[in-house]
């Protein structure tokens, strides 16, 4: 998949799962900013194990304009092995992640890479400003994550970041270098640096069809990221550790004392039991939180490919 780099050409790297409806429409947007952009763009559309018509459009747009690639998995592998497999095909020097059912505005791209063609920059990300239109409880939920994140990892992410930004060959390369099966695009986005700014932006529904991020996806998308970048969930359960370890010495002591003054042991048998599922209860929890690092741990290991392609152009 490696290619050679085309100077002066912008990359537009787009993850696609059936979305059918939305793909005419997505590129209809790019051409009507076209004119305003400096540089050539070419498509690259990662189609992750559709099952509805989306390879049969992208095929179809691939003979119309010669701009347009695709790569069709053999599966589907997530969101984020699209975004990896569309950065290493990605061959301007230039490069824009986008979602292609337009709720990352095309009308802001002109600006984004004016920003990194000036060289005082070597990103240009987008934020929502706000979230109409998405449920309040997801809102809520994706708030404290990126609160609790910010607190929790050396990695700092913007509230309402989204993957749509435009970046300099020289960031791609470093975001490429870091081939770990256990991705978190957002996470890895700052956490090799380089200068980037924010635009923000009011948020935007979808055009057509139904998103496929459910709300344990994205739980378990949350979940990834803090495993990934942020070791405080084993400090807390070694704290968790030292503070039971005490009570229950504490306890101890407590309980002998007891019975050597008024011999009732057996009235005790409900603090005895609140005791033991206590301690039961966080040996369990931080059981769960190790085991989840180990996972991690483990599937790094087995050095499976991030994506496999099946078929491209």
């Amino acid at each position: 998949m490696t290619q050679k780099i085309k100077a002066n050409r912008l990359s537009l790297v787009v993850p696609v799962h059936n979305e059918e409806d939305t793909i005419s429409m997505f590129y209809d947007a790019i051409q009507e900013v076209k004119p305003q952009i400096t540089v050539d763009i070419d498509f690259h559309f990662i189609d992750d194990g559709s099952t509805d018509e989306t390879l049969t459009i992208l095929r179809d747009l691939s003979v119309k304009d010669d701009h347009v690639h695709y790569v069709s998995f053999s599966r589907n592998f997530g969101k984020e092995a699209g975004l990896y497999a569309g950065l290493k095909q990605a061959q301007g020097d230039y490069v824009a992640v986008m979602d292609v059912d337009l709720q990352d505005p095309p009308e802001l791209l002109p600006e984004m890479l004016a920003a990194v063609q000036s060289g005082e920059y070597d990103a240009v990300g987008t934020r929502r400003a706000d979230r109409k239109g998405e449920a309040k409880i997801r809102s809520w939920f994706s708030a404290q994550f990126y609160k609790w994140m910010n607190k929790i990892s050396q990695t700092h992410l913007v509230d309402g970041a989204r993957d749509y930004r435009v970046m300099s060959r020289q960031m791609v390369d470093a975001i490429l270098s870091m081939s770990e099966n256990q991705r978190f695009s957002k996470g890895i986005f700052t956490w090799v640096g380089f200068k980037t700014k924010y635009i923000p932006f009011e948020n935007r529904e979808r055009v057509a069809g139904n998103t496929s991020w459910s709300f344990w996806s994205l739980a378990k998308y949350a979940i990834e990221g803090i495993v990934s970048f942020s070791t405080m969930p084993l400090t807390i359960v070694t704290f968790l550790g030292l503070v039971s370890f005490g009570a229950s010495i504490l306890a101890g002591i407590f309980i002998v004392i007891r019975a050597l003054i008024s011999n009732t042991s057996v009235a005790g048998w409900p603090s005895m039991v609140t005791i033991m599922l206590f301690i039961g209860g966080i040996q369990m929890l931080s059981l769960g939180i190790i085991g989840r690092y180990i996972a991690a741990i483990f599937m790094e290991t087995k050095n499976r490919p991030i994506f496999i392609a099946k078929e491209e152009k």
